[in-house]
């Protein structure tokens, strides 16, 4: 089993920023971190991914403003939102793929308001 911790977040005027990390319980060769954000009433959707070979993306409505990546040493992911918008309060989870599965994080709320 692997565990997903996540931490961050918080709340944020638009235009501010916030960042969300999600740690590992273990470190492994092959992988692939996601982030995804669950807004109220809607379903839960993939925001942004890196891969172990240098491979990412994001959904358009981040692209420019979110930034997925991994620090070796502390085998975490982080997620930094800049330019934040309303739309962007949501639920905000981390995704985890290796070898041994899929792992989601317990999630970490993001508000953006004035």
């Amino acid at each position: 089993q692997v565990q997903l911790v996540e931490s961050g977040g918080g709340l944020a005027q638009p235009g501010g920023s916030l960042r969300a990390s999600c740690t590992p319980s273990i470190s492994e060769r092959w992988w692939v971190f996601s982030w995804y954000r669950q807004a109220p009433g809607k379903e839960r959707e993939l925001i942004a991914t890196l891969g172990s070979s240098g491979g990412y993306n994001y959904i358009d409505s981040v692209k420019g403003r979110f930034t997925i990546s991994r620090d070796n040493i502390k085998n975490t992911a982080t997620l930094e939102m800049n330019s934040l918008k309303p739309e962007d309060t949501a639920v905000y989870f981390c995704n985890y793929v290796g070898p041994r599965g899929e792992y989601w994080g317990q999630g970490t709320q993001v508000t953006v308001s004035s």
